[in-house]
């Protein structure tokens, strides 16, 4: 699993650099700036909290609870929250858009999860 959400927080920063760099220098909509700016924020903030996941797991591979919670919900919000806008943005198809409130929630499970970890850890 952690080599899995390693790959994910890889691509997921290095998609937010590109899309970062598309909506200043590309991007002659603002409606698909915005879109590409909101995606690589979120993208690029939970890729780093991806990493910081699995530098908690400390060398073991998490199966279950906290850890394992948080870094699932991170990965998944950063392919449907992040790479959902991202695809809207470049294919112009708002059906892309159904998948960000459910990368958005799973965001938000994935900062919870971390919290609960806080008092799970010696």
């Amino acid at each position: 699993m952690i080599r899995l959400w390693l790959f994910v927080a890889g691509i997921g920063g290095m998609a937010s650099v590109i899309a970062g760099a598309a909506a200043a220098h590309l991007a002659g909509d603002p409606a698909t700036a915005t879109l590409l700016t909101n995606g690589a924020l979120y993208g690029m903030v939970h890729s780093a909290a991806l990493i910081a996941v699995i530098a908690l797991a400390q060398g073991r591979e998490p199966r279950r609870g906290a850890a394992f919670l948080a870094g699932l919900f991170f990965s998944l919000g950063i392919v449907l929250f992040s790479l959902a806008q991202f695809a809207h943005a470049l294919t112009g198809l708002r059906q892309f858009g159904w998948a960000v409130p459910f990368g958005g929630t799973a965001f938000i499970l994935g900062w919870a999860a971390l919290a609960i970890l806080a008092f799970r850890r010696r």
